[in-house]
């Protein structure tokens, strides 16, 4: 799904580190340097499944290095999607975890390590699960 955004409010939404660190760069220079999806990892399908009232599951289908791997949640997703980062030799740490509502949906802005480096992820999505993972695979992106 894409959807479009204003990438000034977007990026006004960031915590202050990360807009002290992105000064000076242009919307689509933040966008290529924290919102990438080149790296080693990449997404492929999403999906919630269960009711609102009780705690949502999630699918989500990763691609690694040309092979395919599911992933499913019953509740949290940020940390089904580190245990699976965990075993295919990913060992991303959360540093910080910001996220805010914008009226493009939920945009979430995250400080990853691997293996002694840090870099930030940022995503913005309808779905608050969805926007975590998507920066989370961003930010080890930027690592790569």
């Amino acid at each position: 799904m894409t959807i479009t955004i204003d990438a000034h409010a977007f990026i006004a939404a960031a915590p202050k580190g990360l807009r002290t660190e992105s000064a000076g760069l242009s919307p689509a220079e933040f966008y290529d340097r924290y919102c990438g999806h080149t790296g080693p990892v990449r997404l492929g399908e999403w999906a919630t499944t269960g009711q609102q009232e009780l705690p949502a599951g999630y699918t989500a289908t990763l691609e690694f290095g040309g092979r395919l791997r599911t992933v499913v949640s019953a509740g949290n997703p940020v940390a089904a999607l580190t245990s699976a980062l965990y075993e295919e030799g990913y060992p991303v740490e959360i540093l910080q975890f910001h996220q805010r509502r914008t009226g493009d949906g939920t945009a979430t802005f995250v400080q990853c390590e691997c293996n002694g480096h840090r870099s930030w992820g940022a995503a913005v999505a309808d779905d608050s699960a969805e926007s975590s993972i998507r920066a989370m695979i961003a930010g080890l992106s930027s690592l790569s």
